[in-house]
């Protein structure tokens, strides 16, 4: 009875306990549901992955969990790629047996909560590619049992904890493409275990610790795209577990140390630092390593001898350094795995490096940018498996091998840059495979064979700069993958083929500087995914073809220097147009406004065609505008007021046309203005002081117009001034001395005005003048400054027609760099500087006493001066002696006539007494005769000549002191006119 009684309380016992442990299991398991269930709360679930998570269905079935063996107890959570937003809830601490929480790739913003600290039993924890931010929370060196943390990939931000190197247990840390700074904690060296260390692509700073030798289980070390500094710690070396070693794009200096131990070492790339001395040859002995990247550094030494023993070297990149040498000679073999070779860009020479040819697996080969030169050889054909050939920017020479042809894998082909000639073979239509072709910078000629468009394939063309000639093969509308096309620069004539629009996906299309010519076909309309169209420089015609305007994703038209004609209304149907060129063709008729509808535009060139009509208002919309030259047409009206909110604008260019109206003052408004050219127009008015405020102006010309008054003080403000013209204007008052503000000024016109005063002395501070400094045609008075001997540079000086006077100073003789000086129509005196001997006379002529060389010497011109006073005091003296003698005779006539009048009036008063009878015998009448001729009545006597002379009767003409005896005047007149 006893032992029953015993048995029986001990199976109560048992049966007690088991239902209490499956009561409590139960509640546990309800605990997690109902953690979960909140926890789902705080996300966003576009995709569902929440959809059977509810209280009626078994929590280790939901998505994403994973339970114990025993189903008790959620020690799994893997959301990751689920589409997830919102927050990471700190009730994920809750779960305490959860070992992995894995929330990666989603869209979770935010911090990390500290509060996942509380999972002791977290082994890995997930959080990146997400929109986390913060810091990494300090309390995480609790996670004792942590072995995989990947937070990286996100917007954290702040220093490394330090006491990350208590997680003894930690594989992998993960804190890659985030904004770390600070440096790297010298405690990771105490993470004995750890075997992938992820900081790439921070700002992680200083030096790399050199307690990093304390992982030695550590087999990728990634910490490229940051900050450090400093030498590669020689700590590095003693990881002998490495495999991957990336440190790109760092400024770290000094040499390569010494990585020989690293003998499982596969991946080694130090580009992009600052790293200096030569390779160490134990590098290229490493058994494993598969890649050695040490591009973009200042390495340098000899490679030519380098023995790379390692037949697993797969690629080997050196570009962007400072080799010399040849190509190494044992680089390659027949049993070699190398598949990538990169030297470009270092100073390498010889031959085409003939070891390459060895290499049957080579599939890369770049030795651009060097000094290789000679011919490509034939031989290139055993490189069967090559798929990209980059022999660009060397010195090549030779034309290309035929056999080029039998590369059929060949995909780019980079051969620019060198000087290679002949002409392009035939046999390069075999390349089925090939789709980069660029030939440009070369001296190659004949024509472009129509096998090439046999490569279906090609994507990009590039003869730039050759001297191809023929035409454009017609076929060229074979190539339906054609992207790119340019062939400028060449000699090639003839029309575009009709079949270059059926090259639909075409997007860049170059054809100027050659001799092109025709009109464009209809089929240009076929090109609709054209962005790019330059013609210019060719003697393309006629009108554009209406299919044009078809083109709606043109950006940039450049068909310059042509002869095309009609309106340019076709080439504005895309609305995001940024370039547009027409400049010197035969358009006509009025800017189209819908040009203005590409918003983006940034430069508009119209000069040099037959444009008329009004500058578009619609021109203001185009806030991005910075090049508007609308020169040489017949445009009319005031320029718009609305182009004042194109703030942009670097170049306002309408000279030689027909604009009115008064120089606006807003263009003081354009800050970024560098150009401004109104000249050969009809402005009236002043030049606004407004313009002193276009701080950046290197241009300002407004010569040819009509504006008046003053140069406003404020242009001084432009100090960075290079051509200032304002010839040929009405402009008046005196030079102003601000002008000696602009020190960059080359090239002053200030000609053909009415300025007056004298030459401002600070015009000789402007020493960067050099191209012209022209006063000509004023009222300047004054002397020339002296300080004008400082402008050294000056080619040439025009101060003529002014009413300059004094000496012209000695010191302007320094002025040796002028091919071209005019001081002429002045009043200038004194001797010409003797440098100066070597300009014509012109130079120096109508001035007062200039002399000297190249006019005659000074000593001469003081005797002629002597000799000139002589002369006229000689002539003074015999004009005073005959003019004395001519008065005393004068007077000796007028005696002797007086005389005689009164005796002849005593004779006639005794003849009235007789009747004609003299003491009582009768007389005949008297007559005055002159050579036995008697004197007419309209003739007359002059005393000057003593002669008769016909005498008019109209007192007009007659002179009474030389026509005195008329026999028709009275006695009383004639007496009258000797008194």
């Amino acid at each position: 009875m006893g032992g029953v009684t015993i048995t029986t309380t001990t199976t109560n016992t048992l049966i007690f306990l088991f239902v209490f442990l499956q009561l409590s299991l139960t509640k546990a398991s309800s605990n997690d549901s109902f953690w979960l269930l909140k926890i789902q709360s705080q996300f966003i679930d576009p995709m569902g992955v929440f959809s059977n998570w509810n209280s009626s269905s078994n929590i280790c079935t939901w998505n994403g969990v994973k339970c114990s063996q025993d189903q008790t107890r959620v020690v799994g959570i893997n959301l990751s790629n689920s589409g997830l937003s919102g927050t990471i809830s700190p009730d994920f601490s809750r779960l305490f047996s959860l070992q992995k929480l894995d929330l990666s790739v989603n869209s979770l913003t935010g911090l990390i909560p500290r509060e996942l600290s509380e999972l002791q039993d977290l082994q890995e924890l997930l959080l990146f590619s997400n929109y986390l931010s913060g810091y990494i929370p300090n309390e995480f060196n609790l996670l004792k049992k942590l072995q995989v943390l990947r937070i990286g990939d996100n917007l954290l931000t702040g220093e490394i904890i330090k006491s990350i190197g208590e997680l003894s247990e930690l594989r992998v840390l993960g804190l890659a493409y985030c904004q770390f700074n600070g440096s790297i904690p010298s405690q990771i060296g105490n993470l004995k275990h750890l075997k992938s260390l992820q900081l790439q692509t921070n700002n992680l700073g200083g030096k790399i610790p050199e307690e990093i030798n304390g992982c030695q289980e550590l087999e990728d070390f990634a910490a490229s795209n940051n900050k450090l500094e400093g030498g590669i710690t020689s700590s590095i070396g003693q990881l002998r577990s490495l495999k991957i070693l990336n440190l790109a794009n760092n400024t770290l200096s000094g040499s390569i140390p010494d990585l020989s131990n690293l003998s499982t070492l596969k991946y080694l790339n130090f580009h992009g630092n600052r790293l200096t001395g030569e390779i160490p040859p134990e590098i290229l002995r490493l058994p494993e390593l598969q890649n050695l990247d040490l591009s973009s550094n200042n390495l340098s030494g000899n490679i030519t001898r380098f023995d790379f023993e390692n037949g697993n070297l797969e690629a080997l990149v050196l570009s962007s350094n400072s080799f010399t040498g040849g190509f190494p000679d044992k680089l390659c073999s027949r049993e070699s795995n190398l598949r990538h070779v990169f030297i470009s860009g270092n100073r390498l020479s010889g031959d085409f490096p003939f070891p390459l040819l060895n290499c049957s697996s080579l599939e890369v080969l770049d030795i651009s940018g060097n000094n290789f030169g000679n011919e490509i050889p034939s031989e290139v054909e055993n490189l069967k498996n090559l798929t990209d050939l980059l022999l660009n920017n060397n010195s090549f020479s030779g034309s290309l091998p035929h056999e080029i042809g039998n590369l059929s894998n060949l995909v780019n082909l980079y051969l620019f840059g060198n000087m290679i000639t002949g002409e392009i073979p035939i046999e390069i239509g075999k390349l089925q495979k090939l789709s980069v072709l660029y030939l440009y910078d070369n001296q190659m000629s004949g024509n472009i064979p129509i096998e090439l468009t046999n490569c279906s394939m090609l994507s990009e063309i590039d003869f730039f700069g050759n001297h191809f000639t023929g035409q454009i093969p017609g076929t060229i509308g074979k190539l339906k993958n054609l992207v790119f096309l340019q062939l400028r620069q060449n000699d090639l004539w003839g029309r575009v083929p009709l079949s270059l629009g059926y090259c639909r996906k075409l997007q860049t299309l170059s054809l100027g500087d050659n001799k092109l010519s025709g009109s464009l076909s209809n089929t240009f309309g076929y090109l609709s995914e054209l962005s790019l169209l330059s013609l210019y420089n060719n003697s393309f015609e006629g009108p554009l073809p209406e299919t044009i305007s078809l083109l709606k994703n043109l950006t940039i038209v450049n068909i310059s220097h042509n002869r095309f004609s009609g309106s340019i209304s076709p080439l504005v149907g895309s609305d995001l147009l940024l370039l547009f060129d027409l400049t010197n063709n035969s358009f006509s008729g009025f800017i189209p406004s819908e040009l203005a509808r590409s918003k983006n535009l940034t430069r508009i060139r119209l000069a040099h065609n037959l444009l008329n009509g009004t500058i578009p208002m619609e021109f203001g919309q185009l806030s991005d505008l910075n090049f508007l030259d609308l020169s040489s047409n017949s445009f009319t009206g005031e320029i718009p007021p609305e182009l004042s909110n194109c703030k942009k604008i670097s170049h306002f260019l309408v000279s030689n046309n027909q604009l009115t109206g008064l120089v606006p003052p807003w263009l003081g408004t354009f800050e970024e203005l560098g150009e401004l050219d109104l000249s050969s127009n009809d402005f009236n008015g002043t030049l606004p002081k407004e313009v002193g405020m276009c701080s950046r102006l290197l241009k300002l010309s407004v010569d040819q117009n009509r504006l008046s008054g003053g140069i406003p003080e404020e242009i001084g403000n432009l100090t960075g001034l290079n051509v200032l013209k304002l010839q040929r204007n009405n402009l008046s008052g005196e030079i102003p001395r601000t002008l000696g503000e602009c020190k960059k000024l080359f090239e002053l016109r200030l000609s053909e005005n009415s300025f007056s005063g004298s030459i401002p002395p600070e015009l000789g501070t402007l020493t960067e003048l050099q191209v012209i400094l022209d006063l000509s045609n004023n009222l300047l008075m004054g002397e020339i400054p002296v300080s004008l001997a400082n402008l050294v540079k000056l080619e040439r000086l025009n101060l003529s027609f002014n009413k300059l006077h004094g000496q012209v100073p000695e010191s302007l003789g320094r002025l040796t760099s002028l091919h071209a000086l005019n001081l002429s129509n002045n009043h200038l005196q004194g001797d010409i500087p003797s440098t100066f001997s070597r300009f014509p006379s012109s130079s120096f002529m109508a001035n007062d006493n200039l002399c000297g060389p190249p006019l005659i010497s000074c000593a001469e011109s003081k005797r002629q001066q002597k000799k000139q006073l002589s002369n006229t005091a000689a002539a003074g003296i015999v004009v005073a002696i005959v003019f004395t003698a001519t008065l005393i005779c004068l007077y000796l006539l007028y005696l002797m006539l007086r005389i005689w009048c009164k005796w002849k009036q005593a004779s006639i008063s005794n003849a009235d007494n007789r009747g004609g009878v003299i003491d009582g015998m009768p007389v005949k009448e008297e007559k005055w005769v002159y050579e036995d001729r008697p004197i007419r009545s309209n003739e007359c006597w002059d005393l000057n000549k003593m002669t008769l002379l016909p005498c008019s009767h109209s007192k007009k003409d007659v002179s009474m002191a030389s026509c005195i005896f008329q026999d028709s005047m009275s006695r009383e007149n004639s007496m009258r006119s000797l008194v």
